[in-house]
Parts: structure tokens; C-alpha cells; sequence
């Protein structure tokens, strides 16, 4: 019989169908700790079918304790707000000279903001930034005059979350090493957005499951009724 792995031993050991508190996810996911400081995760199981314009669910949220992440933000911008982006932290900032780099396949950005002037330059990369899930919007704020606050806001612990085909939200919350309260608050700010992004075409239960885990660790069941409006 095949030795199994630590990671394996952990989860025989679990109860797969016990709900968990939040409080004591984040108790088993440090009591099964990897070396390395890992990522905490949430999915989110929702009942909606994303083909469809009115069950998508997508948005911004900022995150108040941060994410523990350093993010990588592009800008699209000239003049002034170019110097406002860089001042801010972007770690790029440019123009034609911006778009041709991305073309020519430097695209190893988190996040891309843009100047409405610049939509222009920004629009023919449609197909490099699109499948990334990276080209500008006007309704995520990564479109907009005030790139500065963009900027801080990208760098500050602002994540984006977009449903998967299969309905389900990933995200990460935050680094296993935050304190207990710092990721409860990252918990409650990601669910509480998710949740009041209810689409209009949504019917029936909306949020069906909530999961916990950390890169190396289980997924533990969360009970909804820690999720607000669950």
C-alpha cells in the first residue's frame, strides 16, 4: 500500500462534513501549517450560471487588513496623471511605449489601470489583456481620472473577484501569518461584497457553500451563517 503524504494524513483526519466557524478554520489550517508562509483562500460556491449577463457576479473589494501580496500595477497615462501614477507607486507607467511592451509579451502585472484618454491605446489590447482578466473597466474603477487613488488602492489590498464558469469565487484573504482578527476582517469584507453583488438574474439560494483553506492546507467547510445574508 502507497505511503501516504502528510497532506493526506491531515485530511483523513478531518471530518469533511463538519462546518466550521471561521475562528476554527483558521485554527486547523495553523495546526497543519507548511514552512512557507502561505496564502489563505476562500471559494465560494454561488448559484448562478455566468453564460448569462444577468447572473454574473464580479467587483472590487478592498481588503482592510491588506493582503500580504506585493501587487504589480500598470498605468496607462500621459502628463500630469502619469506623474500622479508614478508618485503613487505604479511600477509602470506609459503610453504607446507601454502598450507595444505588453504586445511584445511583458504582461507580469496584478492589476491595470487607465486614464479615459488613454481607452484608445488600451483598446488594442483587448486580446493580450482580456484572457488575463486584466484589461481596464470603468465599473471596477481601473478606469478613471484619478489614477492616483487607483493606484493606492491596488497597492493597499484592493482584490477583484469574478465568478468561474462553474460558479464558483476564488480569493485570497490574506497571508497565514496575520493575526486571527486581521483575516476575519478580510473574511467579512469578501463575503459581505460578494454577497450584496447578488446579480438580478440570481434565483433560489444564492450563496451554497463557503470554503476555507491555505496553499498546502485542507478546504474546511464554513457554516453560512457566518457569511451575512447567506
Amino acid at each position: 500500500m502507497a505511503k501516504q503524504t502528510k497532506n493526506q494524513q491531515v485530511r483523513a483526519k478531518l471530518d469533511g462534513e463538519k462546518l466550521y466557524t471561521v475562528d476554527e478554520a483558521l485554527a486547523t489550517l495553523r495546526e497543519h501549517k507548511a514552512k512557507f508562509d502561505e496564502t489563505v483562500e476562500v471559494a465560494m460556491n454561488l448559484g448562478v450560471d455566468p453564460r448569462h449577463a444577468d447572473q454574473m457576479v464580479r467587483g472590487m473589494v478592498s481588503l482592510p487588513s491588506g493582503t500580504g501580496k506585493d501587487v504589480k500595477v500598470a498605468v496607462f497615462a500621459k502628463g500630469d496623471n502619469a506623474e500622479k501614477a508614478l508618485a503613487a507607486g505604479a511600477d509602470k507607467v506609459g503610453a504607446e511605449d507601454l502598450m507595444e511592451d505588453m504586445q511584445n509579451g511583458n504582461l507580469d502585472y496584478d492589476r491595470v489601470i487607465a486614464t479615459p484618454d488613454m481607452m484608445g491605446v488600451v483598446g488594442r489590447l483587448g486580446k493580450v489583456l482580456g484572457p488575463k482578466g486584466l484589461m481596464p473597466n470603468p465599473k471596477l474603477g481601473t478606469v478613471t481620472p484619478n489614477v492616483e487613488q487607483a493606484v493606492k488602492d491596488a497597492k493597499g489590498g484592493q482584490v477583484e473577484f469574478r465568478v468561474e464558469k462553474m460558479g464558483i469565487i476564488h480569493s485570497g484573504i490574506g497571508k497565514l501569518s496575520f493575526k486571527d482578527e486581521d483575516l476575519k476582517a478580510n473574511f467579512k469584507a469578501l463575503t459581505d461584497a460578494i454577497v450584496k453583488s447578488k446579480p438580478s438574474g440570481a434565483k433560489g439560494k444564492y450563496v451554497k457553500k463557503v470554503t476555507l483553506t491555505s496553499s498546502m492546507g485542507p478546504g474546511l467547510k464554513v457554516d453560512l451563517a457566518e457569511v451575512e445574508g447567506a
